[in-house]
């Protein structure tokens, strides 16, 4: 079964029940009333880098089932959803996110509910990496790739409601509804329809920057740990 597409279609079903599983039950809550929250999270992380571990190594060893070929201009979708994803991973990284795994509790009651990269959604990491699965997955027309990137984007996208029932069961009502009148899910939303204003000062030319960093060097080593060049040397 190694090195076939049944075992990569395993391996996803595994990785992703693994997190919508634990997430929507009570199992989480059981497993961290017998084992405490710091050992829990040690213990979950490490099974999540485990089963990510086996889930890459079955795409790398998957053989290449052309389904469709995409038409050579659907290469910029990638190129423009990237710069997007990037910063919206590096400000929820660098940013205090409520809606992070780990995080207390929510904001203060005298701070600002939502601002930076949380005016435009209130879960960028997630987003950041539906983004990137999104535009990877209209790319790639072989079955391998599109059973990886399909995978991964459902678990980050569909794990943004899975996180906000959580945090609906698990703050205090009042904390929950000021911190999600004033952000949205899908980015942009709350600012549309004037539930928050966007400003780019907030979010901070440094983490612009660095994301711009991240970008070129993503593009200049793509070939390298994908195996597929961005920028074709002639």
């Amino acid at each position: 079964m190694t090195g076939t597409i049944i075992e990569l279609v395993i391996a996803a079903i595994v990785f992703v029940g693994s997190h919508v599983g634990i997430s929507s039950s009570g199992l989480r809550a059981d497993l961290v009333r017998r084992l405490g929250e710091r050992a829990y999270v040690g213990l979950y992380t490490g099974v999540s880098l485990i089963l990510l571990a086996w889930l890459i190594r079955a795409y790398a060893g998957a053989p290449r089932i052309q389904l469709w070929w995409p038409p050579p201009a659907l290469v910029i979708l990638p190129l423009v959803v990237m710069a997007f994803a990037l910063l919206f991973v590096v400000c929820g990284l660098t940013q205090r996110n409520p809606t992070a795994a780990g995080v207390a509790g929510p904001p203060a009651a005298d701070a600002q509910p939502a601002s930076g990269i949380f005016a435009v959604t209130r879960h960028p990491v997630m987003w950041g990496i539906g983004l990137w699965a999104i535009s990877h997955f209209l790319v790639n027309g072989d079955l391998a790739s599109m059973i990886l990137f399909a995978s991964l984007g459902f678990l980050a996208l569909y794990g943004t409601r899975l996180i906000d029932a959580k945090k609906q069961r698990t703050w205090p009502a009042e904390d929950w509804r000021r911190f999600s009148s004033s952000t949205s899910n899908i980015p942009f939303a709350a600012i549309f329809t004037s539930r928050n204003e966007f400003h780019v000062l907030q979010i901070g030319w440094w983490r612009i920057m660095l994301a711009g960093v991240l970008y070129i060097v993503l593009i200049l080593l793509h070939g390298v740990f994908s195996g597929v060049p961005v920028v074709v040397q002639y």
